[in-house]
């Protein structure tokens, strides 16, 4: 990344407090330009629970100071229960955090600095909640940049895919856990750091225990998902995501169903912002967001809606691998979304384990194709699979999916005679019966290099109680046969000469997916059954009139001295003596102070899950979050732990958080919950 003049002679910094009309203080950080009072700018909001005063501190300090030396004012405000905000939090895009938001936008609005037109900007959480407050209609809301979000809260978030229950639904739960034990800070609140403290260890509860009573699309999962009314949302969107990251499906949901101005960006990367985007090429997304809040919230004529409506990384053919630096590649652009030059090319599968051009099958003997096959895949399927939305770090990407395969049905393409590129969502349709009335299927597309290495380029999940449904899922009747369709993750991939196109499918995906109740055979029909790629031609004259992406921007990163080196680690363990296997994720981000409020802070993440070979209610999904603050004499500590378990009939639950301020143990809290199974 470029470093740039931060203007610091011309931007000024501050901490300050909004006091919504219940009493609630929330916490901001503010950079404006030093002349805003006389001159008014507009405002850039970006509203997280993940501290800006400590976690998101180096990020912030390399954005909103850039922003506000190009003429806006950023604005990072902690949600209520959150950082150094009064309060206590008790779920995500509660309706409380939303009203809170409209307030925060009404004082922003009424600042002398501020000429009354405000975006709001966010990753993950953030670009939920802009898209959730955009569709209440703020007048002040006058453009949202929406990143590595969802529109639909069940279908698209971590907790769900295709009805299946997702191992992040654990690790992203755990995430809340720690983070809502975290203190607000001393120097900032005073003498009710403490009393504050306690108010949220004691308050803020074991949310995977509420996410797990709502094991169906439930008014609980449509709170939230603006895909409900897309046309509640009246301001123009920038919707952007990567390969990598679990939300690249909800940029092109969105470009289909707003009605507003609004474009689209995938690149190759994890779930990061594009100017730290990993894997690269990270891109100068500060300038790109610029020119979008020049147009939309200054009237400037910068060209940026006179480019194509949607903007990918097709991805060039790598090798399997758990990291990589850069994903070779180039910058593609469709302009309208759904694109009539995204061809659906169907590809039929045969007992004969083919994967065959739809056309090719014409006048072959189709009796052979009408021999049924049979999966009942063991648990260490989905071991290599990496994490549903990747951060890079520790290495969370597939690897070569020959590990999986043998625990699979793949169907797979002859050497391919010329390349051929997909831009869109691969669909599977299915004939089937399964032997148990509750099942899974997922399917993996693979690129299989010319030495048979095979990289995933996609997968699907689908409940198969949730193949009409997944609001009103219904079990199967064994022995019935169905047809089900399986929409795989959206994606841009080339597949060059001499590569074969696999499809792999099994029925369990552990531990990135909750296995069924006890396990299923599934047997296929292979006749019935047909895999259709978007395929997408070429457009060479029209790629090499694309405006290039400037290099990566920002201001300079927080002084930082390093304590404690990071560690991180993902093992697969196989225990032959007692027939066990662990998956072990350590993410250490050792320990570090920002030096320019003296704060020490380090954290220590372990997550196992594991099985006994063959055995169902034997499965384990363990997280341990260490964090530690301090500050000379000041030194807190916390310790959250959760446990997830399962047999036929229910999920079992039992956690505990601990807090120590200095050497004392202040705080203890034990969870031991018991929630039934829902045809998951």
């Amino acid at each position: 990344m470029r470093i740039v003049e931060t203007y610091s002679r011309r931007v000024h910094e501050e901490e300050t407090w909004i006091t919504l009309s219940d009493g609630c203080r929330l916490a901001v950080r503010l950079w404006r330009p030093v002349d805003a009072e006389r001159h008014p700018v507009p405002a850039i909001l970006e509203y997280l629970p993940y501290r800006k005063r400590d976690l998101t501190a180096s990020r912030d300090a390399q954005t909103h100071p850039y922003w506000a030396g190009h003429g806006y004012a950023g604005v990072r405000v902690d949600i209520r229960g959150s950082g150094e905000s009064d309060g206590v939090l008790t779920d995500e895009y509660l309706q409380q955090e939303l009203d809170d938001g409209l307030e925060v936008l009404r004082w922003i609005a009424a600042q002398s600095w501020c000429t009354g037109d405000i975006g709001m900007v966010g990753i993950s959480w953030g670009g939920f909640n802009g898209l959730q407050i955009a569709a209440l209609q703020p007048p002040e809301l006058k453009a949202v940049i929406t990143l590595c979000s969802t529109d639909d809260r069940y279908a698209d978030d971590v907790h769900h895919m295709g009805g299946c229950l997702l191992g992040d639904n654990l690790s992203w739960a755990s995430t809340m856990f720690d983070a809502n034990a975290c203190p607000p800070d001393p120097a900032l609140v005073g003498e009710r750091w403490r009393e504050m403290w306690m108010e949220r260890l004691e308050g803020s509860g074991l949310w995977l225990a509420t996410w797990l009573a709502h094991q169906r699309r439930d008014d609980y999962w449509k709170h939230g998902s603006v895909c409900e009314d897309f046309s509640r949302i009246r301001c123009p969107v920038y919707a952007i995501s990567g390969w990598a990251d679990g939300y690249c499906n909800a940029v092109f949901r969105l470009l289909d169903g707003l009605e507003v101005p609004r474009k689209g960006l995938v690149g190759p990367w994890a779930h990061k912002y594009p100017h730290l985007g990993v894997p690269g090429p990270a891109i100068g997304f500060l300038q790109e967001a610029l020119r979008w809040w020049d147009h939309w919230l200054k009237g400037i004529d910068t060209g940026i809606m006179d480019e194509p409506m949607l903007r990918v990384w097709m991805q060039e053919s790598v090798p399997p691998s758990a990291r990589y630096d850069v994903r070779p590649g180039r910058w593609v652009s469709e302009p309208e979304w759904p694109s009539p030059r995204i061809v659906p090319t169907p590809f039929r599968l045969t007992s004969g384990h083919d994967l065959e051009p739809e056309v090719a099958r014409i006048g072959a003997d189709s009796a052979l194709d009408d021999v049924p096959l049979t999966i009942r895949s063991p648990l260490f399927v989905g071991l290599y699979a990496g994490k549903w939305c990747s951060y890079n770090a520790p290495p969370d990407l597939p690897h070569d999916q020959r590990d999986e395969d043998g625990g699979a049905l793949i169907f797979q393409t002859a050497p391919l005679e010329a390349p051929l590129e997909i831009c869109g969502q691969p669909v599977v349709e299915l004939d089937l019966e399964a032997d148990q009335p509750v099942a899974m299927v997922a399917l993996r597309l693979i690129d299989v290099g010319e030495d048979d290495k095979a990289t995933r380029v996609s997968y699907g999940l689908l409940n198969l109680t949730h193949r009409d449904s997944d609001e009103f899922p219904e079990p199967l009747e064994p022995g019935r046969r169905y047809r089900v369709r399986v929409l795989l993750k959206h994606i841009a991939q080339q597949f060059p000469v001499g590569h074969a196109i696999r499809l792999s499918l099994s029925s369990s995906y552990w531990p990135l997916a909750w296995p069924a109740p006890t396990p299923a055979k599934l047997t296929l029909h292979p006749a019935a059954c047909r895999l259709v790629l978007p395929r997408r031609e070429p457009q060479p004259a029209e790629e090499a009139a694309l405006p290039a992406f400037a290099e990566p921007e920002g201001a300079p990163a927080l002084a930082r001295t390093l304590i404690q080196p990071s560690q991180e680690a993902w093992r697969v363990i196989r225990d032959l003596g007692n027939d066990r296997t662990t998956l072990e994720v350590i993410n250490d981000e050792g320990a570090y102070r920002l030096d320019d409020i003296d704060l020490e802070l380090a954290v220590r993440v372990t997550e196992r899950y594991s099985y006994a070979y063959g055995n169902y209610d034997s499965l384990s999904g363990w997280t341990e979050w260490r964090r530690s603050f301090a500050r000379g004499d000041w030194q807190v500590r916390t310790v959250a732990r959760t446990l997830m378990t399962s047999d036929a009939e229910n999920f079992r639950l039992r956690a505990t958080l601990d807090a120590y301020e200095g050497e004392s143990r202040v705080f203890a809290k034990t969870w031991d919950e018991t929630i039934p199974r829902d045809l998951v």
